[in-house]
């Protein structure tokens, strides 16, 4: 049995937050801000899956209320979102995001950001693939007032 799931996540960029996309920290003045490290990539990643598993959304698992999520890397969420899919008797297949953000390029980052998540989703870095695209001037993307990320993912029965 086949399993399709997407997701988006949108945080706002601010001064005095890092940037951390794909659970790498990228140098830049703005960072993005949120309950956790903000890592949107990771979160449209982790909610495609947990969609794709009919198991609600990220908020439903790792609600910004509760204290024990204050600053805690989405990689450790991505993690747990691992074994919730292990333990409903699925493997990732294969998934594909896009980052949009205006600056700083992502391409320098990329790679590091699909080792990141095959680690994290104990698959192949074939079956992860990362994009990223700007904004072009236009909208809140293209003002830098916020980065979007966006992820599709199919799951298999083990």
């Amino acid at each position: 049995m086949y399993r399709i799931g997407q997701s988006s996540d949108i945080h706002r960029l601010k001064k005095g937050r890092k940037l951390i996309l794909g659970g790498v920290e990228i140098d830049h003045e703005l960072g993005l801000d949120g309950h956790s490290d903000a890592d949107a990539l990771l979160h449209a990643i982790s909610e495609s899956i947990i969609g794709a598993l009919a198991c609600g959304d990220i908020g439903k698992h790792f609600p910004d209320t509760d204290p024990q999520y204050k600053g805690i890397s989405s990689l450790i969420l991505l993690e747990k979102v691992y074994k919730l899919m292990d333990d409903k008797g699925y493997r990732l297949n294969n998934l594909d995001a896009l980052i949009l953000i205006e600056r700083p390029k992502m391409a320098p980052h990329i790679q590091r950001m699909r080792e990141n998540i095959a680690a994290a989703l104990h698959c192949d870095l074939n079956q992860v693939n990362v994009k990223a695209t700007r904004g072009e001037g236009l909208g809140f993307i293209g003002r830098e007032e916020g980065v979007m990320a966006q992820a599709v993912v199919m799951l298999v029965r083990k």
